[in-house]
């Protein structure tokens, strides 16, 4: 297996190997990192996907972006260590089905990224007695819930989550406050999007680059490439229907669909997809007017979602070589307000007695407008979180009561233990001190 390069997305940095920009997350010209090559899985792979274990499967996809910087025996272990839970599909109702990909640590789609991560990074620290990396990592949710529990005791690694204070929920916030060890999280007055400018400020900030920071958001090719996995399980369980797929995303930074895409060039034989987004329609309005104008997010209770500037579409466009003709025959966005979220919700448990929640239900909300034009296609949305993590939403609107799983339980009386800041100069501060 030769060496994969990747080049940063603002054509102004020199091409890296896998380790380098796993490490680096950023290229110095402040660029994404994206593969050189993509090369299409043998037709064989397809054909018998139905005879192989998830483990297989995922090694598949993932080897020529690793190459031989991680030998095959340790890429196969790390991947089984990612991958020790279920990502089931669930039919909701006739033709569309649910991907439930909450079935992790952290309950969040987010621990297959953080779990593999980590264990790439683990891997490469091996040797280096004295130098640790800090994983700085901005979260509008379950991220950072996910990078605390993936990287949690790792050795070699410290990791900083900023979340923006009062916009994530109880839960999500308990899951990144209260771990301690190598973790620490920073509470900033404002928005996601404030976060995510403070740690792309720091990645390039001179008088930081002793602190060796790397990102665990899906701006690394580590967090982000994994996600490919899902849409290869939900084809090797629904293959056998012999249908065309469309899958949706409730999308917010767009790492997922973007993977999705990914799969589909490597040969996944994906119909469409559906970007599905709540009131930050940065993209549905790039679809609909080919201008591309981010603005600041808007809080919503599908939280994880609220990105008014989606770090991966610059990925997706690259996909495309920026032919947005092209772009659009493979993928449609819709936007979706909060009383529309909750609405469905009510109504996905009334018809089916299944519970979505609100990311979810924005998926589901976008799949079912784009399946008026697939007549003979199934359809699958993404259930990125499990409802629990919403339960200040899913509870009154659904007039239940939600069992908490022992995943959750487990960090519900936890002390949270946080740092407030409002500035970048406080984080800059923050990280020189610790």
């Amino acid at each position: 297996m030769k060496k994969m390069e990747y080049y940063s997305l603002n054509h102004n940095a020199p091409k890296v190997s896998f380790q380098e920009a796993v490490i680096q997350g950023l290229a110095p010209d402040r660029g994404l990192y994206f593969p050189e090559n993509i090369t299409p899985l043998s037709a064989d792979f397809f054909k018998n996907i139905e005879n192989l274990s998830n483990e297989e499967i995922a090694f598949e996809a993932i080897r020529q972006f690793v190459g031989d910087e991680i030998p095959e025996t340790n890429l196969k272990q790390i991947i089984a260590e990612t991958l020790c839970f279920d990502f089931p599909t669930i039919q909701v109702e006739d033709g569309i089905y649910s991907l439930e990909l909450y079935h992790g640590p952290t309950m969040a789609f987010k621990d297959v990224g953080a779990r593999f991560m980590s264990r790439c990074l683990a891997y490469f620290n091996k040797d280096k007695k004295d130098n640790k990396n800090t994983v700085l990592v901005a979260t509008s949710g379950d991220t950072g819930g996910a990078v605390a529990s993936g990287f949690l005791g790792v050795a070699g690694v410290d990791v900083v989550i900023l979340y923006p204070s009062g916009k994530v929920s109880d839960i999500q916030e308990r899951q990144l406050t209260t771990l301690g060890q190598n973790i620490k999280a920073l509470e900033v007055d404002g928005v996601f999007d404030d976060c995510q400018d403070m740690v792309k400020k720091a990645f390039l900030d001179e008088n930081l680059e002793y602190k060796n920071l790397t990102s665990a958001n899906s701006i690394n090719i580590a967090r982000w490439l994994p996600q490919m996995f899902y849409f290869f399980f939900a084809y090797k369980q629904l293959k056998s229907q012999n249908k065309p797929m469309v899958f949706s995303c409730p999308s917010g930074n767009f790492g997922n669909i973007c993977a999705g895409i990914m799969a589909k060039k490597l040969g996944l034989p994906i119909e469409h997809f559906v970007a599905a987004t709540n009131v930050n329609d940065t993209v549905p309005q790039f679809l609909a007017t080919g201008k591309y104008e981010p603005k600041p997010s808007k809080a919503t209770i599908s939280n994880a979602m609220d990105v008014g500037n989606p770090s991966n579409f610059i990925r997706i466009q690259e996909l495309y070589n920026n032919d947005l003709k092209k772009f659009e025959k493979d993928f449609t966005s819709f936007s979706y307000d909060d009383e529309t979220t909750r609405q469905v919700l009510k109504d996905i448990y009334k018809n089916s007695g299944y519970i979505a929640e609100p990311h979810g239900a924005v998926g589901y909300l976008g799949l079912k407008k784009e399946m008026q034009k697939h007549s003979g296609a199934i359809g699958i949305f993404l259930e990125t979180a499990h409802p629990i993590k919403f339960l200040d939403v899913v509870e009154p609107v659904l007039g239940i009561k939600l069992p908490i799983p022992a995943q959750i339980e487990s960090v519900l009386n936890q002390e949270k233990i946080s740092v407030k800041i409002k500035t970048y100069d406080e984080l800059k501060a923050f990280l020189q001190s610790s």
